[in-house]
């Protein structure tokens, strides 16, 4: 593989994407760096919302797991779709009708308590490093396959070019970089997989298929069942996978952050819409790439690089010029899916670190972006490049997600006796027991049997013990149900356009309480 092409790839799209961040130069105020003043129009939001979800579980591993087990694995590009319906319908309007900035905010206002604040603000950075070090690792991989550089080097050229685009301009920059990168994947995808569909139809000689030694292609990898050894157990993991996912979207807390920047609770549900659609095309594709790797490239799952499939792909199928020319698509693609991602998730790290430790004004916004990016990057050098199955080691993180702010969210919008100490207690349960399941499963790999299944795939109980902590120690509480949760609820659910309402008013006096603040701080800096 020629690397020099490769590496000019990537180089342009790390420049692309400082370009385009440029633009939150313009960036000055609070609200500017955490919700982009709430001016996000909802089909640049929907580009965006859609750019920082593919990572690269949904670039590479969906690809990489469909070459390994075949067709079962279509359901993480369901489940991750999916899981916007279940936004759009819950929680989607009513969170930006909160006028939060995090997750964090969020959690306070509607109970009244520091201490809930600090649950979600400790879940928010915890899923956001653990989400991260996956997309580093494997921009290591990514780097060193296509170009024989180091493996540590990819993930430190993402963390680099993800720190300067935060902190130059926070969620402003954020915005217009992503949603510019959703479409570099969606073209970097869609255009070699057209041409390598042709060639598998026959458009192109057949010859232009054969292994680089000479040999043939074996027909399929072998591979055993995915979710375990079939039956009762294969069926619970298939059903698990699809809680984790369908629920673990609305507990991702860089994606929950760009419903804060939309004008209003329609605009959040317009944007919502339009990530479904967009998705919905995108994960179209991946399934090319595996279903063809199964047929032409089976010799990457004994390597243990399955993931790579859609790097590989291209030249293996279509030599010379435009062979490169096609690898260099996905390459850039590639790239773009691990900075969207990463600014996504450094972003929302950064968000509730400044306001809980740096004081949450601009200068300490950007030195909890630069801690936001350098633990996960510290943490993923030891594997950088290794092959590691990117798209399950994320869906376990969205057993995380969802066994901690999917109740959260879901019983803080629609249920009026939720308590501080039940909705403490909830998460602490479903993050814990989520926690200990990923952990035994990414260090240890329990075997086959029911115990395996269960912890590999966890989301199934440890959703439902969360849902069942949160409402039962809620009710042992009631007590202390806050006094102002009429008026809060009221809040989060009548709708803008009732001009004067209470929701209008509140939104409105808080986005200019925020915008006081701002130029309180910047008068006494200067």
């Amino acid at each position: 593989m020629n690397a020099l092409p490769n590496l000019a790839a990537v180089t342009a799209v790390a420049v692309a994407t400082v370009a385009f961040g440029a633009y939150g130069l313009r960036s000055r105020s609070t609200s500017d760096f955490y919700v982009a003043s709430r001016t996000v129009s909802p089909l640049r939001n929907a580009a965006a919302v859609s750019g920082e979800y593919l990572s690269a579980a949904s670039y590479l591993g969906i690809a990489g797991l469909v070459l390994t087990y075949g067709t079962d694995m279509l359901w993480y590009g369901i489940g991750f779709t999916a899981g916007y319906l279940v936004l759009l319908a819950l929680v989607a309007a009513p969170l930006r009708r909160s006028g939060a900035y995090t997750v964090s905010d969020f959690a306070e206002a509607r109970l009244g308590s520091r201490g809930v604040r600090l649950v979600a603000t400790g879940f928010v950075v915890l899923i956001g490093w653990l989400y991260q070090v996956p997309q580093l690792q494997t921009a290591g991989l990514a780097l060193h396959t296509v170009t024989g550089a180091p493996p540590r080097a990819g993930a430190w050229l993402v963390t680099a070019v993800v720190l300067v685009n935060v902190v130059a301009g926070g969620m402003r920059s954020v915005t217009l970089v992503q949603a510019f990168q959703f479409w570099l994947k969606l073209a970097a995808l869609a255009v070699p997989a057209v041409v390598l569909v042709l060639v598998w139809r026959g458009a192109w000689h057949p010859a232009a298929a054969a292994h680089p030694a000479g040999t043939p292609y074996a027909a399929a990898p072998a591979a055993g069942p995915p979710f375990g050894p079939g039956g009762g157990q294969q069926l619970y993991g298939l059903y698990s996978l699809l809680v984790a996912t369908c629920f673990g979207a609305m507990g991702l807390p860089h994606v929950i952050a760009r419903f804060y920047t939309n004008p209003d609770g329609g605009s959040a549900r317009r944007a919502t819409v339009g990530v479904l659609a967009l998705l919905g095309l995108f994960y179209l594709l991946p399934e090319v790439y595996g279903g063809l790797g199964r047929r032409y490239a089976p010799d990457l799952v004994p390597e243990g690089r399955p993931d790579t499939v859609v790097l590989l792909l291209p030249q293996r199928l279509v030599p010379g010029g435009l062979g490169e020319f096609l690898t260099v698509l996905v390459v850039a693609g590639a790239f773009a899916a691990f900075l969207s991602t990463c600014s996504g998730l450094t972003l929302s790290v950064a968000s509730v670190l400044s306001q809980d430790i740096f004081g949450g004004h601009v200068r300490g916004f950007r030195k909890a972006a630069a801690l936001a990016v350098a633990v996960p990057c510290a943490l993923a050098m030891p594997m950088a490049g290794a092959g590691i199955g990117v798209a399950h080691e994320v869906g376990l993180i969205f057993s995380v997600a969802a066994s901690t702010f999917c109740p959260l969210l879901v019983l803080g919008i629609w249920w009026r006796r939720l308590t501080a100490a039940g909705a403490a207690a909830g998460m602490l349960v479903g993050g814990a027991l989520a926690l200990a399941a990923v952990t035994v499963t990414v260090v240890w790999r329990p075997g086959p049997g029911w115990g395996g299944a269960l912890l590999a795939e966890p989301a199934a109980w440890s959703v439902p013990a969360a849902f069942v902590t949160m409402i039962g120690v809620s009710w042992a509480t009631r007590a202390s149900v806050p006094a102002r949760t009429a008026v809060v609820l009221a809040r989060l659910h009548v709708p803008e356009l009732l001009a004067g309402g209470p929701a209008d008013r509140s939104a409105r006096a808080g986005d200019r309480s925020a915008r006081g603040r701002d130029r309180l701080s910047h008068n006494a800096r200067r």
